[in-house]
């Protein structure tokens, strides 16, 4: 059974930095990682990508503040997240896809003074 575990959501100051951190078991066939993210009231939209051809995709409100990296035979990802902003604060939850896609459980981010 594949299983996402995501780490190192908080609490942090507009301006600052963040890294969170996506561990998976129990798959070996991963296509993609991904991260999205849900603000309070929105959808869950996504955020960004990382392919197992190394190649990597964002979305337009995170490009240049937002990094995607890992390595697919590890098995973790991180999404580091720099100049962050209110308007980030959201939960954010890692996704691979395998087959079909597995999720985890998120973990939230707040940005705030």
């Amino acid at each position: 059974q594949v299983q996402l575990v995501e780490s190192g959501g908080g609490l942090v100051q507009p301006g600052g930095s963040l890294t969170l951190s996506c561990n998976v078991s129990g798959s070996s066939d991963i296509s993609s990682m991904d991260w999205y993210r849900q603000a309070p009231g929105s959808q869950r939209v996504w955020v960004a990508s990382l392919y197992n051809d190394g190649s990597r995709a964002y979305v337009d409100f995170v490009k240049g503040r937002i990094k995607i990296s890992g390595e697919l035979p590890e098995k973790t990802f991180y999404l580091q997240m720099n100049s962050l902003k209110a308007e980030d604060t959201a939960v954010y939850y890692c996704r691979v896809f395998s087959a079909i896609a597995y999720w985890g459980q998120g973990t939230q981010v707040t940005v705030s003074s």
